[in-house]
């Protein structure tokens, strides 16, 4: 047995606190120097409890301002967490940050991957790893237990991301785990992403091109070593206890349609055993079989997300429910499963259930017709070439089908392609995705720099805020409800259930708080950060959706669970659960033996999130106005509703937040009694010796000024036929 067993780990004189669930070693690999060394994982934990926690203390200290996605001193730095390879739900899903390529300005970025590579990495004795510098020719870091070698990886670079998994697979073994990019990010597209099995992604922050500019093709990691949980009983009863009673046994019930509700195709799907992390009980990837391949002739079958769904259909876009963010003890169902095939029985004794139900429409747009094959091949493409899928389908094609419908590319030699431009035609958008990819041209250039660049390099009036005339609210009964072109959201990411866009039905109190966690983000929050609020707040929230204090708390309990889940390791569709809010604690003692209390673990949610935002103050020069600006375009757009937010409710409600967190109203930048309480006293004595440590106020700040212009709200007083 390897030097890593379980008497190993507890006989680490390091492990001072009898921690199980870690294995010991952080990776620390140049690749400009070839040099692996070791950090010890116990010097952070409990404080930092694992995952993201512990990456951001570690960027914290080791990326100084002025850092770019492409610069040698970037670093991708990759943790598990303590439930990882221990057989608990959702425990095998694992976490990166970086200086992250696609995000609009460049700034810190992070994700979270499910799948089998964390588990392996674990029991090859590692608990994550540090890449930093930069190779000169393609490499791939192979990992077999305590050896890590950076080997040439000539004959895999310019593979698609399928061919490499392959080639790694005949080359080391089927046991062999790996991560890798395909030719997007070799080519520095910047919505690059890193794939795993089951075509499990980092897809947000562009981490691909990453990777690519540190010719970097590869990981692949084999593992011989165990990680035993401390406590087995517990192990059981979390496994038989956890999204109860949304869990269900596979084959699960499923819908007999596919794609976005009002789709009139059959279900060509099966949920089957798809889970993405060993040992989860939950099964929220879809098996589409017999898809269309976008390199050959076969058909083949497809393990989707949710956003692939999209591709198949939209006329419509997606609806929601009160109880999807607003649910009862007895009723509760995370967001993105209301939007899948599993859907839990309802309990129809909850006096509340017929208010919880009530349901809201998406609205109308009528972009592509429901088309299968035109549906795989985008979904092939974006896996095989390695790029975001949720900016080529929601942010891309939608944009293309917008612009076009409004005549907007008249004059511009169809974009650079033979066929003209028409998101619904699979031919034309093969073409135009494969020369994004591989930078081919003029527009392929201007295109591999992400929506958000190319948007402002073609024009930002014209290809951003002219007005989209075909979208109507069924909810107002098809009243017209204009909308730009462009689906941009804070920090160059396209809109993702923030009131008007994708998923945009969602009612004022909860598009307020999405919009919240996304400004003070820097990519799309919404895959850890979904609003949730118990159902006894939902009606003061629509009476005063800018200043109850429930959704205040609601939307501070939501971000910190996001770090939490992302450090115990769990995931959106398992947590927060309402119902069984120790349920985190639970799965760390049941990894580590440690007595990690809720209210420590909070604690801990805290002072990460305090790490991320003095590191985006330092590095980034976040501020209140920055944030405010990056995030006030998308909330000045008519929602579902026709209505839009009031600039100074607005600040007022950020101001609450805030407070909340222990920040400065007039910078948004904590006070030094705010990282002293979580014990940051050297991040606080960093941002003082900065000058971006405020002082308290004498009284209130209240001076919010005028609001950042927005061109599209403008345009949209010329229309003809608007009704203000």
């Amino acid at each position: 047995m390897p030097h890593y067993s379980k008497q190993d780990i507890l006989d680490n004189p390091n492990n001072t606190q009898g921690f199980l669930g870690f294995v010991g070693k952080i990776a620390r690999i140049n690749l400009s120097t070839g040099e692996v060394s070791v950090i010890d994982t116990y010097q952070f934990v409990p404080k930092y409890v694992g995952g993201r926690m512990i990456i951001n203390r570690i960027a914290w200290d080791e990326l100084p301002p002025g850092t770019g996605p492409f610069d040698e001193g970037n670093k991708f730095i990759y943790m598990t967490g303590p439930t990882t390879g221990t057989g608990i739900p959702a425990g095998g899903r694992s976490e990166a940050c970086a200086i992250g390529a696609s995000n609009n300005p460049e700034q810190y970025s992070w994700g979270n991957i499910g799948g089998w590579f964390a588990t392996e990495l674990k029991y090859a004795g590692w608990d994550g790893f540090i890449v930093e510098g930069k190779a000169q020719s393609p490499v791939i870091i192979k990992i077999k237990n305590e050896k890590i070698e950076i080997l040439p990886a000539g004959d895999l670079w310019g593979t698609r991301v399928h061919q490499a998994q392959e080639a790694i697979a005949q080359k080391y073994g089927e046991e062999y785990k790996s991560m890798v990019i395909g030719p997007a990010g070799e080519n520095l597209v910047r919505i690059a992403s890193i794939t795993h099995a089951n075509d499990c992604c980092f897809s947000k922050g562009g981490f691909g091109a990453v990777w690519g500019s540190k010719k970097l093709k590869a990981i692949t990691v084999c593992g011989t070593g165990v990680v035993a949980p401390a406590d087995l009983d517990k192990l059981i009863y979390l496994r038989t206890h956890m999204n109860q009673p949304g869990m269900r046994p596979s084959p699960v019930l499923h819908k007999t349609v596919c794609g976005i509700p009002g789709s009139e195709f059959p279900a060509v799907y099966d949920r089957g055993n798809v889970a993405c992390s060993p040992g989860c009980n939950q099964h929220c990837n879809a098996l589409l079989i017999n898809g269309v391949s976008a390199f050959g002739p076969e058909r083949q079958n497809h393990i989707e997300k949710c956003v692939s769904m999209g591709t198949f259909d939209y006329r419509t876009d997606i609806g929601s429910s009160v109880g999807q963010f607003w649910p009862t003890k007895q009723n509760y169902c995370a967001p993105c499963k209301m939007l899948g095939q599993e859907f839990p029985v309802p309990d129809f004794s909850d006096p509340h259930f017929e208010e919880q139900a009530q349901g809201f429409p998406g609205d109308t747009y009528d972009l592509w017709q429901p088309d299968y094959d035109r549906g795989t091949i985008i979904n092939d493409l974006c896996n095989e070439y390695g790029i975001d899928k949720w900016e080529v389908v929601i942010w891309m094609c939608t944009w293309l089908s917008m612009c076009q419908k409004e005549g907007l590319f008249e004059g511009m030699d169809n974009l650079g392609c033979s066929r003209p431009v028409d998101a619904s035609d699979a031919e034309f958008m093969k073409e135009f995705i494969g020369n994004l990819v591989y930078r081919r041209g003029y527009y392929g250039n201007i295109f591999a720099e992400g929506m958000s660049r190319a948007i402002r390099t073609l024009g930002y009036e014209k290809f951003s805020e002219s007005i989209f005339h075909n979208r109507h609210s069924r909810i107002l009964g098809g009243k017209r409800t204009d909308i730009p072109v462009s689906w941009e959201a804070a920090n160059g990411q396209s809109v993702h259930w923030q009131g008007r866009g994708f998923q945009g039905a969602i009612e004022k109190p909860t598009w307020l708080a999405m919009n919240i966690n996304n400004m003070m983000n820097t990519r799309d929050a919404q895959t850890v950060e979904h609003f949730h609020a118990g159902f006894e707040h939902h009606a003061p929230a629509l009476a005063d959706p800018y200043h109850y204090q429930g959704v205040i708390d609601a939307i501070i309990h939501i971000q910190n669970y996001a770090d939490i889940k992302d450090s115990v390791m769990s995931c959106e569709w398992q947590s927060p659960d309402p119902r069984w809010p120790e349920m985190e604690s639970v799965m760390y003692q049941a990894a580590t033996g440690y007595p990690m209390t809720p209210e420590e673990l909070m604690e801990a949610a805290f002072r990460s999130k305090l790490l991320f935002r003095a590191f985006l103050i330092r590095n980034h020069g976040r501020t209140r106005q920055s944030e405010i600006a990056s995030i006030w375009r998308t909330i000045s757009i008519p929602d579902s509703w026709n209505e839009v937010a009031d600039w100074k409710s607005w600040n007022e409600m950020v101001d609450l937040v805030y407070e909340a967190r222990g920040f400065d109203l007039e910078t948004g930048w904590p006070y030094r009694e705010t990282y002293e309480k979580y014990g940051l006293e050297d991040v606080a004595d960093e941002m003082e010796r900065l000058g971006l440590l405020p002082t308290r106020p004498a009284e209130r700040w209240s001076d919010y000024g005028e609001p950042p212009f927005v061109l599209f709200s403008e345009l949209r007083k010329l229309e003809p036929d608007y009704e203000g």
